[in-house]
């Protein structure tokens, strides 16, 4: 009698999804610093309903992941991330007309097109949105905000991945706070597969001339360049960004990473950094700003990944 050894998780998800899974692949350039190491195994999710169908599979067989969206918000470690990376590509969306208008969008679609795609409809109320990095799953996850909007204001409810099942929450199950909900707490094991957000009628030029001064304003407080967005949170009545400066530490570099003249709050590659020297000048500014004024920063981003030494 032949015995043949157990199959491993990931030959599990290589007999279902076969050429579409690839191996030790780059995650940098998936990233919006340019920064990161490997992810073992990497599949892309085309749609909400092949993510939740990649999910499940990866769940039932206990394999370590790790879903990338629009890669903002996120310092990828570089010895890269362990198990299966998920790359959300599921980009749907469907516009409901009417006194009360709304859009159904899957969470890989990028929030910013969102916001100008009803522009060009139209439809307000995502104006805010316009210069905001990243995928609407993560602006669910983690209650994404800019100019006075945040996605607690427009989401009606979220369609999630649980280990029960597919689920719609409305918002009030979110339990959104600053720049967090009950998913980016770690309350319970979920994926956002799709949204549905609230919008008001009004006219083309009217969304389009908000949009361009949120754009403007964007542009001259924010630098341009790779980074990861908004490094750390803004403390109660204060500003990152202003704590970073008074400690003296904009300009700062360690290889090629810097902490940015314009804007002390956002952390800029200069090419080939290493998410080592973000992660070298991420404590340095706590330990400055915690040493100088007594505030702990806390990190706005998430780090990703083996960190391990």
């Amino acid at each position: 009698m032949t015995m043949t050894s157990p199959a491993l998780p990931i030959d599990v998800l290589l007999a279902k999804f076969g050429g579409k899974v690839k191996e030790n692949v780059s995650l940098a350039p998936y990233t919006s610093a340019r920064i990161g190491g490997p992810a073992d195994y990497l599949i892309p999710a085309n749609s909400s309903d092949e993510l939740a169908e990649i999910m499940t599979l990866v769940w039932q067989q206990h394999l370590p992941y790790f879903i990338l969206g629009g890669g903002s918000n996120v310092l990828v470690s570089d010895k890269g991330v362990r198990g299966l990376t998920v790359l959300n590509r599921a980009k749907a969306i469907r516009f409901e007309n009417g006194d009360r208008p709304k859009v159904w969008v899957e969470s890989g679609v990028v929030f910013s097109n969102l916001a100008n795609r009803c522009a060009s409809k139209g439809l307000s109320g995502l104006e805010w949105a316009a210069t905001v990095p990243g995928t609407i799953g993560g602006a669910v996850y983690g209650n994404a905000g800019a100019f006075g909007g945040d996605m607690s204001g427009n989401l009606i409810w979220a369609e999630l991945l649980t280990e029960s099942g597919r689920e719609k929450w409305p918002v009030e199950k979110m339990e959104y706070g600053y720049r967090t909900s009950v998913l980016k707490r770690n309350e319970m094991k979920a994926i956002v597969l799709s949204a549905e957000l609230a919008l008001k009628n009004a006219t083309k030029e009217e969304v389009s001339v908000k949009i361009g001064q949120f754009s403007e304003r964007r542009k001259t407080t924010q630098p341009p360049g790779a980074s990861m967005g908004s490094m750390f949170k803004n403390p109660k009545d204060e500003f990152a960004g202003r704590l970073i400066e008074a400690a003296g530490l904009k300009g700062t570099r360690i290889g090629n990473a810097e902490i940015s003249p314009a804007h002390g709050n956002f952390f800029v590659n200069h090419g080939r950094t290493r998410a080592s020297d973000i992660r070298a000048l991420i404590e340095l500014a706590q330990k400055t700003v915690k040493e100088k004024f007594d505030i702990t920063l806390e990190l706005e981003i998430e780090l990703i990944g083996d960190w391990n030494v």
